[in-house]
């Protein structure tokens, strides 16, 4: 019983935190970040929310500083706008495995490529 509350409550602070960074940060170093997981500890304390961004090395670090400097914000708005006794606190941790796929997936696309382009000579 306590795995699915845990379950419900990581999906929930999922969709939550994904549609405050889309919707209330106006931070300008914050690119295109998606919100991948969230896994709450089981005395609900911290949750450790894991984000992928689009871009650079750069827009990566950009990115997770701008979401560390909001973390105050962003917990303040859970409480307000979710009837939970306790929020926990935040913490981002990138989430390389978006990127990690594509890089696989256009080097298959490549190898493909030079797979057809050989067939044909």
């Amino acid at each position: 019983m306590h795995g699915k509350r845990i379950d419900r409550l990581n999906q929930l602070f999922k969709e939550e935190i994904s549609a405050l960074v889309q919707r209330e940060l106006k931070d300008p170093r914050l690119g295109f970040v998606t919100v991948t997981d969230v896994e709450v500890s089981k005395d609900l304390r911290v949750a450790k929310v894991y984000v992928s961004v689009l871009g650079t090395e750069a827009e990566w670090r950009a990115s997770l500083a701008a979401l560390d400097s909001a973390k105050g914000f962003i917990r303040n708005w859970l409480k307000q706008h979710l009837t939970l006794r306790i929020i926990p606190a935040l913490s981002f941790h990138p989430d390389r495995s978006l990127a990690h796929a594509a890089n696989i997936q256009a080097l298959l696309a490549e190898l493909k490529a030079r797979e057809g382009g050989s067939a044909d000579g």
